[in-house]
């Protein structure tokens, strides 16, 4: 029986993933489940799975959730303490880790979960590209076992020689396609994204997710979180990396090998699928998904990304030449500006601007230590609004 906590279980990733979980209670026990501030659906959550410990990172919403429980005359233990999500992620009768908390906020519960060498189904990619070379180091030290949950780097995982897995340098790929919807805006003209308002922005076409990751997709800088997170789970450069965009999200990623052969994993767009492979991998579990009807899909298109209109793509891979804390820098900008654009406080265009603008400023430094990628984050997030509250000014 695996014990399970999942970080961010009210979110779209953590949601699905109890609706597996629910599917094979025999094989899987939730021990905790952590969210941010929707403590209605945390409390429901906690009422038909019944861990051992829950906690809010909002402190008036975990008020609220020992309240709610309380109420039912729930057994489930709600923590308070700041340190709460490191120490659940760490647990001793924890045998693995969903994070799928969103943005920089999981970065250290899961580094805790793989220093403990937990069992790591990763969803939060801000970890990989905040600290990548730290967070990979520290898997390899604890032996811990480190999965991704995306479904495109979980497709790249499904089509890799099962013998091999999390390793491009000894089997034989010549290169990785990452997969991407293009987004709300595919078909759009530059000068039409100058006027696009945070509700077109949320309209992905293919998926339901959280506001930030459909923001970023919006961009493609969701896209370009991927490479760099490509890069540090398959050791693979970013030059043999390559974006292409596939609207109907039916192939979720592909590999080329070098005897000309391309592998693809298609199914419907759906979480469930990579989520119910990472919790029985190497095996494969039901997950409620319905098999794929090729007939009724009947095309698969795929085009080039336009980098001039998606300048936030280019803007990742900038990134990862240069670096160091660059992408800790292009995160932390991008999180301030996806935040202040469903504000309505900047652009869709000012997105990039933002981001480069922070790229450019901030001084290059090498990360030592996850307290070194913090003052980075830190520190770019305190430019960034600076950024932001000058141009309010002036506009």
């Amino acid at each position: 029986m695996e014990t399970i906590v999942i970080l961010g279980s009210t979110g779209s990733i953590g949601c699905n993933a109890l609706q597996v979980i629910k599917l094979h209670q025999d094989k899987y026990k939730v021990f905790a489940l952590t969210a941010n501030g929707n403590v209605d659906l945390l409390t429901e959550q906690c009422s038909e799975f019944e861990p051992q410990f829950a906690f809010a990172l909002n402190r008036e919403a975990n008020q609220q959730l020992k309240k709610n429980l309380l109420a039912l005359n729930s057994k489930t233990i709600v923590l308070d303490d700041e340190n709460s999500l490191d120490w659940l992620a760490s647990h001793k009768e924890t045998n693995t880790v969903i994070s799928a908390i969103v943005g920089a906020a999981g970065l250290k519960p899961t580094m805790a979960a793989a220093n403990s060498g937990k069992k790591i189904l990763l969803a939060n990619k801000e970890t990989l590209v905040m600290a990548g070379e730290l967070f990979v180091k520290a898997v390899k030290q604890s032996n811990a076992t480190l999965i991704p949950i995306d479904s495109e780097h979980n497709a790249i995982l499904q089509v890799l020689p099962q013998s091999k897995k999390l390793n491009y340098k000894s089997n034989g790929i010549r290169k990785i396609l990452l997969t991407a919807s293009g987004g709300p805006f595919r078909t759009s003209t530059k000068e039409e994204l100058k006027h696009v308002t945070p509700k077109e922005a949320l309209r992905h076409p293919n998926w339901i997710m959280g506001k930030k990751i459909t923001i970023d997709s919006a961009t493609m800088m969701n896209k370009g979180l991927e490479v760099i997170e490509a890069c540090w789970l398959f050791d693979i450069p970013a030059s043999d990396i390559e974006v292409v965009i596939h609207p109907q999200s039916i192939i979720h990623s592909l590999v080329e090998y070098v005897d000309g052969s391309t592998l693809a994993q298609l199914g419907n767009p759906d979480m469930r699928t990579p989520i119910a492979y990472a919790l029985s991998h190497p095996e494969r579990i039901e997950s409620g998904v319905l098999g794929l009807d090729l007939i009724k899909t009947k095309r698969l298109d795929f085009e080039a990304p336009d980098l001039d209109k998606f300048p936030c793509l280019g803007l990742a891979y900038k990134a990862l030449h240069i670096g160091n804390n660059a992408p800790t820098i292009l995160n932390a900008a991008n999180e301030v500006a996806v935040e202040a654009f469903l504000n309505e406080s900047i652009t869709f265009n000012q997105i990039a601007e933002l981001i480069e603008f922070c790229m450019d400023a901030v001084e290059p430094q090498i990360l030592d230590s996850i307290e070194t990628v913090l003052e980075v984050d830190s520190k770019t997030r305190h430019l960034a609004l600076s950024w932001i509250d000058c141009h309010n000014l002036t506009s």
